[in-house]
């Protein structure tokens, strides 16, 4: 398989961007957004899929993280 080109990384990228607004816009409800997902899945490569969404995982994540912080946590209980 060869490297998508300039016009094809561009495609991949825009319908990325419009799926993952469509799901911002609809609260990550994938349900309502299987045009957009079925139209990023034929533009990308499988590979960039995989990634794309993980990293989409990943920002989701690091922003509650950074609105909501986090509690560390106690660990195990050692005995006395």
């Amino acid at each position: 398989m060869s490297a998508p080109n300039s016009a094809e990384r561009k495609a991949c990228w825009d319908t990325r961007d419009q799926l993952w607004k469509c799901l911002d816009d609809n609260h990550d409800n994938a349900e309502s957004c299987q045009k957009f997902q079925k139209e990023f899945e034929a533009a990308c490569p499988a590979q960039w899929v995989k990634y794309f969404m993980k990293r989409r995982d990943f920002l989701k994540y690091q922003e509650k993280m950074q609105k909501e912080g986090f509690t560390i946590a106690d660990g195990p209980k050692q005995p006395t």
